[in-house]
């Protein structure tokens, strides 16, 4: 199975990256944008017996490593 763990600040955490973006893409003529977050994507190859068992697992790589879960939010996509 196929997991992929999206990451992103959680609203309020200040964002120097997606602010650096955001203006980034002003400066090259793209108007209407408005704030900008920028986030990470981790895909992971898992070797579980179903789908519960692979999204408990990745749960746990994220609560114990992949996303800090005090200023970082996640969701997970599990593909089998």
């Amino acid at each position: 199975m196929k997991a992929r763990v999206h990451v992103m600040l959680k609203n309020g955490v200040l964002d120097p990256q997606g602010k650096a973006i955001g203006h980034a893409l002003g400066s090259l003529g793209f108007k209407g944008v408005g704030e900008v977050r920028q986030g990470k994507i981790i895909e992971l190859e898992i070797d579980a017996a179903n789908r519960e068992a692979a999204e408990e697992l990745v749960e746990q790589m994220c609560q114990r490593l992949l996303a800090n879960t005090v200023i970082e939010n996640f969701t997970i996509d599990i593909e089998e």
